[in-house]
């Protein structure tokens, strides 16, 4: 398991946790610094690298679970949770997905104005919708999309039997969502 968490660009984890372990993986047969992942677990360290001894596919098989930090340049436009908080309350333009130029610029959705523009996403979950059946194995969905949300949304969101099989959670489809709707503010304000 892993939690993510979305932070400004000039945000430094080491610097805030010291005491944090910095989770590794495998490249080339070298045990190497996993680019955003952290463990506040008690993990063995590798006395030369520093990094967590026990890369993390391995790690979350034996129970530890890491802390992702993932940068998001979004955020660098606000001051505070309150700024964001209050610009979500305002619903957004929609009409300006059907804008090919704005939705390039989109986080998630860029290379998928198609699929925007064929689904014309007017909510918070109707985008959510739209960036999960952009996802490999789900894609077979967006024809039907339109005619049985319902139905569609029952299937989009299960959780695939086979672990191997490729699952996008309902709740990062929502957090991205999110990141969008604050896009489509900035750009509205010329900010962006």
């Amino acid at each position: 398991m892993d939690i993510d968490i979305d932070l400004q660009t000039t945000f430094k984890p080491q610097e805030h946790f010291p005491q944090g372990v910095i989770a590794s993986m495998v490249q080339k047969n070298l045990l190497k610094k996993h680019t955003v992942g952290f463990y506040f677990q008690r993990i063995p360290i590798d006395e030369i690298t520093k990094f967590a001894a026990i890369p993390y596919k391995l790690a979350e098989d034996l129970g530890f679970f890491k802390i992702d930090f993932l940068h998001l340049s979004l955020l660098d436009d606000f001051k505070s949770k309150h700024e964001i908080k209050e610009l979500l309350k305002i619903e957004p333009d929609w009409s300006m997905l059907e804008d090919k130029e704005t939705v390039e610029k989109l986080f998630q959705i860029h290379r998928r104005y198609d699929v925007v523009f064929k689904l014309k996403p007017k909510s918070i979950e109707d985008l959510s919708d739209v960036i999960s059946l952009i996802r490999p194995g789900k894609r077979y969905l967006v024809n039907v999309y339109n005619e049985d949300k319902a139905l569609v949304r029952a299937e989009l969101y299960k959780k695939p039997d086979d672990p191997t099989k490729y699952y996008f959670k309902r709740s990062h489809s929502i957090a991205y969502a999110l990141n969008i709707v604050l896009q489509l503010h900035l750009i509205k304000a010329k900010i962006i």
